[in-house]
């Protein structure tokens, strides 16, 4: 699959989670929780890819352009703040549905920039076989990409494929142990 279709499939996804928690009652803070932590993991791991692997493509390509990817860049490096913020807030915080709300608008509007400025100019100026490349190292990027955010850790290349990778194996670890300690407290 194409980079850009590829990318359009997960803004899908993503968006589809945007839907459930937004139609999940106020007090059904469970839920809400269980849908945060799904978008938390999604946004994690689309933003870890992006930044790894399309905007350099997208720098490479558009050299004198550097502007949207910088501001990109800014709007990943605030969702991962703001996603780190949601991950360690108990659902029953009275900020917890307004901080995820405003995440859904945040990301929403660089979806929409992403999906009606860049991707068709990105189309334009990439061949068909450049962009299958792209997707197909998108989606073996996204098989380790971090699960949880990383505000912190580099997001441009030349650290970000090695840090990267690290943080993901370290979140998968982090998952699996949680997940052991469920089962022995059950």
């Amino acid at each position: 699959m194409d980079a850009i279709a590829l990318l359009k499939q997960y803004h899908k996804t993503v968006r589809a989670l945007f839907r459930l928690f937004e139609r999940t009652a106020p007090n059904a803070t469970q839920t809400q929780h269980d849908v945060a932590t799904q978008i938390i993991e999604a946004l994690s791991r689309h933003a870890a890819i992006e930044e790894q692997l399309f905007y350099p493509v997208v720098r490479e390509t558009f050299p004198d352009d550097q502007e949207y990817v910088l501001e990109a860049l800014e709007e990943h490096h605030a969702a991962k703040s703001l996603l780190t913020e949601i991950d360690r807030l108990p659902p029953t915080h009275e900020r917890f549905r307004a901080k995820v709300m405003v995440l859904i608008e945040s990301v929403e509007r660089h979806i929409e920039e992403e999906e009606n400025t860049v991707f068709p100019e990105l189309r334009r100026a990439m061949g068909c076989k450049q962009l299958s490349e792209l997707g197909s190292a998108l989606q073996a990027a996204k098989k380790t990409a971090p699960t949880k955010p990383h505000p912190h850790l580099p997001d441009e290349p030349p650290l970000l494929p090695l840090v990267g990778v690290a943080a993901g194996v370290v979140d998968m670890a982090r998952s699996a142990g949680e997940s052991a300690l469920k089962r022995i407290r059950c």
